[in-house]
């Protein structure tokens, strides 16, 4: 998949849960992606960041940097 179609389906995400005040938007689109989209696309996402993140709104920048990190915490505990 483009990462640009990762982005528009990112930010979709992020848009659905940034008004919802009750709880942390960057913990629930984290948790979106970490259950509903496959390993490729995570690291697709992930990549994306990595290579500067464009178009990714803020909220979902962060929650895609946290996904980034637990893969880290992942890898070292192997």
């Amino acid at each position: 998949m483009s990462p640009d179609k990762l982005v528009m389906m990112a930010n979709q995400i992020g848009k659905f849960f940034a008004p919802q005040r009750k709880t942390d938007p960057v913990a629930d689109i984290l948790d979106h992606i970490e259950k509903f989209w496959d390993p490729s696309m995570r690291a697709a996402i992930v990549a994306h960041l990595e290579a500067g993140g464009a178009g990714l709104d803020p909220p979902v920048r962060e929650a895609v940097a946290r996904l980034q990190a637990k893969g880290r915490v992942l890898q070292q505990a192997s």
